[in-house]
């Protein structure tokens, strides 16, 4: 059993997107290999660009090559060494890697920490405040509106990465800032459409104006060619799939409520989040290694993360569920880690014991979170300067 994947909605392998796509590979007419700057009128990109603003609510959008390249892309355009750019903590690297290929200062803040950001803006000045609408590290859920309201009073631009949430949260599907009717207040949305939409592209929402000034700056679209039409085909239908699927919504949030619930009942400090993404911190790389083979063992597959994509020492497995899981295989699920607490040492688990001390818990994370970005995912992922 796999828990690994983020086809949240169980879209690979359903026939009208088969279709679609497989339609557009055989069609006889040529397509032109390059990049999507070169692409100009009407033309099947820009057609499928307005289609998912549209669904986003918002004016205009872009297609990137991935989520990795909407999220470098944009921050590399709109900053710049004279840029402070205000990361939360947990930000997907990406949006650091941004940052750096924009020679701009990254500073961190406290994670979901509104009130940290204004302070840190306020003692560097305006620029750029980067969040993600469902954090992929461990499923929690971002005060959105507590940060576009940061964003106005000092002037700031706000930049939301939806990538888990577009297609599983909001009205049909269109991601936690329409459901929040934030659409005309958030700058720019960016989104892999490598989860819900289950296909290899990225995604950014921004004003019509912006986009010609984007081709001419974002180096990742500039020196990459753009998407193929069985790509767009796919993505075309899958956005008619999705604002359609209420049902596997509604399937997925029951899901992730019921793993969540049960997990903490064993005693599984699942606190951190709320959403499908669910996460086992089991601490140092030792710790998780033993979990991740006690649940492979009993055929139960998730997915390590480790510095620099955690700080040191609070590795984890990161466990996502998707609409299709039964009933059978939920229990399997909880029956397995119910099993193993002993094996895998849960008692010990920094995790569990920050949940026996929960009064002391934030104030733990806070001192961890001071020092985790610039002194340690950064220096790792990059370099110290």
């Amino acid at each position: 059993m796999h828990f690994s994947s983020n086809d949240y909605l169980c879209l690979l392998g359903e026939q009208a997107l088969v279709t679609a796509q497989s339609t557009a590979m055989s069609r006889p007419e040529s397509e032109l290999l390059m990049s999507a700057i070169f692409l100009h009128g009407n033309n099947p990109t820009s057609r499928l660009e307005h289609k998912l603003a549209a669904f986003t609510g918002a004016e205009d959008s872009l297609l990137c090559q991935s989520g990795w390249a909407a999220n470098v892309g944009l921050l590399q355009s709109i900053a710049n060494e004279r840029t402070p750019v205000y990361l939360d903590m947990l930000a997907h690297m990406s949006l650091w890697e941004g940052a750096h290929a924009a020679h701009a200062r990254a500073i961190p803040f406290i994670h979901n920490d509104a009130e940290h950001a204004e302070r840190q803006i306020r003692k560097d000045g305006p620029g750029i405040i980067v969040v993600d609408a469902v954090y992929s590290t461990n499923g929690s859920l971002c005060p959105l509106a507590d940060f576009v309201d940061v964003a106005e009073r000092t002037g700031s631009v706000l930049v939301v990465d939806e990538s888990h949430s577009l297609g599983t949260h909001g009205p049909a599907g269109a991601g936690l800032v329409a459901q929040l009717g934030l659409s005309r207040r958030v700058h720019f949305q960016t989104a892999s459409l490598a989860k819900a939409f289950g296909g290899r592209a990225g995604l950014i929402t921004c004003p019509s104006s912006f986009k010609g000034y984007f081709a001419m700056e974002s180096r990742p679209a500039i020196f990459s060619s753009g998407l193929l039409h069985h790509e767009l085909a796919w993505f075309d239908a899958a956005a008619d799939f999705i604002v359609a699927a209420d049902d596997r919504r509604a399937r997925l949030h029951a899901v992730s409520g019921e793993v969540r619930s049960a997990l903490a009942g064993l005693g599984y400090n699942v606190s951190a989040g709320s959403e499908q993404i669910i996460s086992l911190e089991s601490g140092t790389e030792q710790q998780t290694l033993a979990l991740r083979n006690a649940l492979q063992a009993r055929g139960i597959f998730g997915a390590v993360f480790c510095a620099p994509a955690t700080a040191r020492d609070r590795a984890l497995m990161r466990l996502t569920m998707n609409a299709c899981l039964t009933a059978v295989e939920i229990d399997r699920l909880i029956q397995v880690c119910a099993e193993i607490r002993d094996e895998i040492g849960l008692a010990s688990w920094r995790s569990t014991q920050r949940l026996r001390n929960a009064p002391r818990a934030r104030l733990v994370a806070d001192r961890q979170a001071s020092t985790l970005v610039p002194h340690e995912a950064l220096e790792t992922a990059f370099g110290a300067a």
